[in-house]
């Protein structure tokens, strides 16, 4: 059905768009991106295995579609903390970030007037937006985490829709049996995830179940009244290699899965979070696993990181996981820094952890045949076999850095077509000068 036989049709969200056959202009943005007929996406987003995050109040947003058969998709998370309060250096990492090309900011801002930071992102920044809407609860309210009111997150939870965010990390599948399993059981981190923790300590010090798994239906409410997309947060992941594919984990990737089907009654479009540290050879089993429980949503990880020793370097950990996770149906990588269970991230940290990142989908996303996908790296062999140098800055992902390494690093002599490792010794140098006919000079 064409655009113009359904604009008079309304709709609330790109899904219940999509299941109404409506082609909406978001759809018809990603279909080009993704080099898709646009029926697939409307198909896909109907069926919610893909999803276009796009809060009708960020206008300026140049939407993207996140599912497993689309191009893997980078997020990076910002914000302010404590320690680290200067919102001016954390525009200048979204500015980076978005030049880098993450499709998506997640704000995690945990200090301060956070308000009018977020509108600014929702106004300014062309990427999806996301938030984790527990963390601003205290902020918010001023107020101790024990004496907040279930009502008081879910109106966070609103507050952030009418900012015009995107989507939202809401940890609903947190609940009194997790309480039981934390307190009963022999995990060796319990509860890395942030929002997690602050829902379980609400809860312990409360005796009340989890508002955002007890008033859910209302929280859907909010998010289909703006299309804001449920980001399905994991409580649970396994924060050491230990706790991977644990009881935990698995029951509570079994409420997010009855929880998606909920959000899918009332067209609200849903993203479901994993894990975490995960061991190489748990990961395709983990990708799988939240495919079928979780009706084939896209699948949102956090590395996996492959291994826990390794502060400093955990965006190479991350990187190896996330190119496997990729691969094996992941739709969506958070980027994960050199700072990461270190310290807040620096402008250098962002860049590099989004470089590792964008090299683990671009891997994956070749592994999986998605359409386009090799093209770049065509190209860049081509500019390689003619020794074209400028030619290769365009195909690469970080010109700038490749430029100031081969800068810094001349020949000696003046063989422009050669490297100072190789010099005339290029194979590649050699053999074009073999297959010419040309004498082949090295001494």
């Amino acid at each position: 059905m064409s655009t113009t036989e359904t604009t008079s049709k309304t709709y609330h969200t790109q899904m219940e768009a999509a299941r109404l056959g409506i082609i909406t202009k978001e759809m018809q943005t990603v279909a080009e991106i993704e080099h898709r007929p646009v029926e697939f996406i409307q198909r896909y987003v109907a069926e919610g295995k893909i999803v276009i995050p796009c809060n009708k109040l960020h206008t300026c947003l140049k939407p993207n579609g996140i599912g497993s058969m689309l191009k893997t998709k980078i997020n990076c998370n910002l914000g302010i903390s404590r320690d680290c309060k200067d919102y001016d250096i954390e525009m200048q990492k979204v500015m980076s970030a978005v030049h880098l090309g993450a499709e998506a900011i997640m704000d995690l801002s945990s200090h301060g007037n956070t308000e009018p930071f977020r509108k600014k992102l929702t106004h300014e920044c062309p990427a999806m937006i996301g938030t984790v809407p527990v963390y601003d609860a205290v902020i918010h309210y001023q107020r101790d985490l024990s004496t907040l009111s279930a009502k008081d997150f879910i109106d966070v939870v609103r507050l952030h829709a009418e900012n015009g965010v995107d989507f939202v990390t809401l940890h609903c599948g947190i609940n009194r049996e997790t309480i039981k399993e934390i307190r009963t059981g022999k995990r060796k981190m319990n509860l890395v995830s942030r929002g997690g923790s602050l829902i379980f300590a609400w809860m312990s010090m409360t005796g009340n179940e989890n508002p955002f798994y007890e008033y859910y239906d209302e929280i859907l409410d909010i998010c289909r009244e703006y299309d804001v997309t449920i980001s399905l947060g994991d409580a649970c992941r396994p924060g050491c290699l230990a706790d991977a594919t644990d009881q935990c984990q698995i029951g509570e990737l079994l409420r997010l899965g009855e929880l998606t089907e909920r959000a899918w009654k009332k067209d609200v479009q849903v993203m479901v979070e994993g894990p975490g540290h995960v061991p190489m050879d748990q990961i395709a089993a983990n990708m799988k696993i939240e495919q079928t429980i979780c009706h084939g949503a896209p699948f949102y990880v956090l590395g996996p990181l492959v291994t826990d020793i390794a502060p400093g370097y955990d965006h190479i950990t991350a990187a190896i996981g996330g190119a496997i996770a990729a691969m094996n149906g992941a739709s969506f990588l958070c980027y994960v820094t050199p700072a990461e269970h270190l310290a807040l991230p620096n402008l250098e940290d962002v860049k590099t952890g989004i470089i590792a990142s964008k090299i683990a989908a671009h891997a994956a996303d070749i592994a999986k045949g998605i359409p386009d996908a090799r093209t770049q790296d065509d190209c860049m062999a081509d500019a390689r076999r003619k020794l074209d140098w400028d030619e290769q800055w365009k195909y690469c992902l970080d010109p700038e850095t490749a430029k100031a390494i081969r800068a810094s690093r001349a020949p000696e002599d003046d063989h422009s077509d050669t490297c100072s490792m190789c010099g005339k010794f290029c194979a590649v140098r050699s053999i074009n000068k073999a297959l010419a006919g040309e004498m082949i000079d090295i001494l």
